[in-house]
Order: structure tokens, then sequence, then C-alpha cells
């Protein structure tokens, strides 16, 4: 069984890969999306979003990241992927699943499931346009405003050469509430088995070890993409693989690195809110959590964030990675991100 972590835009950055990977059984990452419009991107723009790539493709744990692509024009995701493909990525992925309003208005993500021929065409110019040793893969929900051409898309993924396929057990309309339908994307899968190559991975409100032994049940998907509950249980993949927990004393340091990384790439007044933003998903596990959301949530000085930290110990055993200008821009506060896909 591969795990894989989830991209989730606004929240689970180049920054939170690095901490959560560092925790184990996480085999791939993929990362936020590379917005593509009507230009050629420059490197800068790939470095930008996953400084891995000056690793390799690596986070510092050695765990594999997979850069996403959304976009809706053929020929210009076609170009872009083919310089992304130059930088040596471990394989490129289209995003057919965000279901942002604001991506969707500009005709990316989850809006394009209405529009099986679209993808089709974009997922085929992107495999002709990169080397064959570059895994193309997708992410899709299960549709729009409902699940009746679900088969459809996966199948005009699978037709244009993808070799892998994410399924979100929700529809656009659906958002996060539960529950997942697993049970559709059993049925997706069993709509691929004319493409025996294909790989299907199941995703959706997988929480807990319960959750991914019935997900992968109903499924009959071997491999897992786990998002939120990753986040909110940075040892939610090893207790999946049972090969043990992560408990509150081993989350400390994790939120050091992360505050280091914070500080490295994040503008000052937005800072204390990436680290509060952590705290609301890790307060739904740890109780310890939920006191440390309790002490920060009303500051956003600097300096209460930090001496918060070193008080508790919280500081991290290893720095972030040296990824120096690849980092230099800083980016925005949470609240001015898209909502996670």
């Amino acid at each position: 069984m591969n795990l894989l972590l989830a991209p989730m835009e606004g929240l689970l950055d180049a920054s939170l890969r690095d901490v959560l990977t560092r925790t184990g059984g996480i085999d791939r990452c993929v990362s936020e999306f590379v917005r593509v419009t009507d230009t050629l991107l420059p490197e800068r723009a790939f470095y930008r979003v996953v400084p891995e790539l000056h690793n390799g493709g690596f986070t510092r744990a050695g765990v594999p990241v997979r850069v996403q692509l959304l976009g809706s024009d053929p020929a210009c995701l076609a170009d872009n992927a083919a310089r992304l493909a130059g930088l040596s990525p471990h394989g490129v992925d289209l995003n057919f699943g965000c279901p942002a309003k604001c991506v969707n208005q500009s005709r990316g993500g989850a809006v394009l499931l209405d529009e099986p021929e679209l993808i089709h065409t974009i997922v085929s110019r992107v495999r002709k346009a990169v080397p064959a040793h570059v895994v193309v893969s997708a992410k899709m929900r299960l549709g729009f405003n409902d699940d009746s051409v679900a088969e459809a898309c996966a199948l005009a993924i699978a037709q244009a050469g993808a070799s892998e396929l994410v399924i979100h057990a929700r529809t656009k309309a659906h958002g996060y509430r539960p529950p997942a339908y697993w049970d559709r994307i059993a049925e997706v899968k069993s709509a691929l088995s004319g493409f025996p190559a294909m790989k299907v991975v199941a995703n959706g409100e997988i929480f807990s070890v319960a959750d991914a032994l019935r997900c992968r049940e109903v499924t009959g998907c071997d491999d897992l993409m786990i998002g939120r509950g990753m986040v909110t249980n940075p040892g939610l993949a090893l207790a999946i693989k049972a090969q043990g927990a992560v408990s509150w004393t081993q989350v400390l340091p994790l939120l050091g690195a992360f505050w280091e990384h914070v500080v490295e790439r994040v503008e000052r007044r937005h800072r204390a809110g990436r680290l509060k933003q952590w705290l609301n998903y890790l307060r739904n596990h740890y109780p310890e959590g939920q006191a440390a959301f309790d002490d920060l949530r009303l500051s956003n000085e600097v300096a209460h964030i930090e001496a918060w930290l070193l008080a508790h110990g919280a500081t991290a055993q290893a720095g972030p990675p040296n990824w120096a200008h690849a980092s230099a821009a800083m980016v925005p506060a949470p609240a001015e991100m898209e909502l996670p896909c």
C-alpha cells in the first residue's frame, strides 16, 4: 500500500510537506497547483510553489513530490508541462478536482468535469509533451453538480495515456461535507477494467485507521491519498501502516520546524495566522493542541508566539531546508489563498 499526501491549496504547502513527511509513512506528495493560464511560465514559478525541485524533487525526509498543474488550455498546459519536465519532477499531475469558486469561474479544476472531451485533450497533449519516463497523473472529483459523467471523465483520462488517477469521492457540489461516496470510486474503478495499467487511488474522508481500512475495502483501491487527516494527526500514515503513532511531545518539535519555515517564507504580519491555521487542525486530535490554540488564538504578535514555542519546548530539531532563493518570495496569508483542493 502506498500513501499519498494530498495537495491542499492554501494549507499543505512546501513548509507543511517538509514537516509532515518527517514523521514517516508517506510515500509521495502531490504539490498544491501551479496555475496555468495563457502564458509559458518561467522556471521560477515552479520553484516558488515546489521548492523541493531544488532538492531533486524530494522533501527533506526524502519523499518525492509530484507537481500539479491547473488550467484548461491544452496547448498551454502542454508547453508548461514540457518546461516542468526539464526540472526533473517526480511526475506531472493534472487538477480536475479543485472546487474553489474563483478557480472554477476561471475554467479550472472541477468545472472541467462537465467536459470529458476537453479533459481527454488536455491529458493527451500533456502526455505527448513530456518524455516517456515522466509520469502523467490526474486528480478528479466525482463530478461538478452530480456524478453522472464520472466514468466518462475517468475513461477520458485513461484513454489519453495517464497512468494514475486519484478520485476524491465527492462532487464539487458536495464540497467537503461528509460522507465520502467511496462506493462510487469502486464503480469508476470497475469502468477502467480495460486499462489494467491505470492505478486508481482513493481520496476523501480518511481520518483514522478504521477509515483507511474501510475505504480500501469499499473502493478496492490498494493506495490512498490523505490530506486533512494527516494535517490533523501527523501520525496517521504511520498508524495506517501499523508502524506507530506521533504523540504531542513529538508534534512540538514539528511545530518549531514549521515556525522556522513560516519565518523564512511568510510576511511578518501573517506569520501568527499560519501557525494558528495548523493548530486549528491539530486541536481536533490532540487535547494539548486545543490548549495551544486557546493560548495563541487571540495573539498576532510574533514575539508572543515565539515565547510560547520556547516555553513549551517547541524548538526544531533541524531547521528548514536551505531552499534559499526558491523560498525568497513571501507568500500571502491563509485568508488570501484558495480553498483546499
